[in-house]
């Protein structure tokens, strides 16, 4: 266990990345459950950006800045004054990833290193939001799960990117004494996440009256985790974590995409097998597990959204009930997928 840090309280946070997917969520979270805290979210709004997904707290509490965080000099400007960053802001689609590697290294790579230079510098609180995708993958039919203690085993250029900057932030604890934690998540589901991934992609294109598509096999397991849970992790582990360490953030929410999809086929009225299947993408993992016990048993986290069925029901009335929040992204999407023959 360790020793226990004396719990940390920021007042005046910074989220990269806070107009993402994850990273808005985490915003609304800290919005309404911690009334003394403000957040500037620095965002540079590419495409899985979205200033929509924030508007409506914009004020005293939520201040946006645009801009990249490769960009020193506006780092310099803007940290300072801050107590914490929590650092979301990442290249995430494996698909992108092979089509185009260099701006996950920019991104994910660069851009940590540029985060972290700033918190070294002005001695800022430091948490790193990764990925369980940097271990790698586990065989469907092995009882393990990723704890702490796995070993590093990324297979694409998203995953390695992760992995690249999780060992920078790393090396900047040991040898600048940056205070810092990282948190390893399994994979997300929730509102505002972008069409390209997979459950919001099956759920818009079963409303535009398209058929859903299904990689492979569809026996990839993913360990499926609601993004509020994610958020309240992140929350925990950076008010409570012990500087240095690493947590693994997951729900128990282990799922094939086969399974997935046809429960979300079936709650939207659909017949379970009416989707096509399409060519397997290169080095496609199979499964990953999340253990989440060092976090639950150490800093007392645990996952509120546990029913994933009633989850993805929730999920996909949001998406119903918000077609002018999606669609603008929906065609472009789609038709990059098309020439990525998808």
């Amino acid at each position: 266990m360790g020793r226990m840090t004396e719990a940390f309280s920021p007042k005046n946070i910074i989220v990269t990345g806070g107009c993402g997917f994850i990273g808005s969520n985490f915003v609304h979270y800290v919005y309404n459950n911690h009334p003394d805290v403000h957040i500037t979210v620095l965002d540079a709004l590419t495409y899985a950006g979205n200033l929509e997904n924030i508007k409506a707290i914009l004020g005293d509490r939520v201040e946006f800045v645009h801009g990249n965080i490769c960009d020193a000099e506006l780092l310099d400007r803007l940290v300072p004054g801050h107590d914490a960053i929590v650092h979301y802001a990442a290249e995430s689609h494996n698909d992108n990833s092979i089509a185009n590697p260099e701006p996950f290294l920019k991104t994910n790579v660069e851009g940590t290193f540029r985060l972290l230079e700033a918190a070294r510098k002005y001695d800022v609180r430091y948490h790193h939001v990764s990925t369980d995708e940097v271990y790698g993958d586990l065989a469907l039919d092995d009882p393990a799960k990723f704890t702490e203690e796995t070993p590093y085993h990324p297979s694409s250029p998203y995953s390695s990117t992760k992995a690249s900057s999780d060992l920078l932030v790393r090396a900047w604890h040991r040898t600048f004494g940056v205070r810092m934690t990282i948190s390893n998540c399994s994979n997300n589901y929730g509102p505002y996440q972008h069409v390209e991934k997979f459950i919001p992609r099956q759920i818009t294109n079963i409303l535009d009256g398209l058929r859903p598509k299904l990689y492979g096999d569809g026996r990839n397991v993913r360990d499926w985790i609601h993004t509020e849970d994610h958020s309240s992790a992140v929350w925990t582990i950076l008010t409570k974590g012990r500087i240095g360490e690493t947590y693994l953030i997951g729900a128990n929410g282990e799922c094939n995409n086969i399974t997935v999809l046809r429960d979300i086929l079936e709650v939207m009225g659909k017949d379970r097998d009416d989707f096509d299947w399409v060519k397997d993408r290169p080095g496609h993992d199979r499964r990953y597990a999340i253990d989440s016990t060092k976090l639950q048993t150490e800093l007392g986290w645990k996952p509120t959204h546990t029913d994933f069925q009633k989850g993805l029901e929730k999920t996909i009335a949001w998406y119903t009930e918000n077609r002018a929040w999606w669609e603008p992204a929906k065609a472009a999407t789609e038709a990059k997928y098309k020439q990525q023959g998808q």
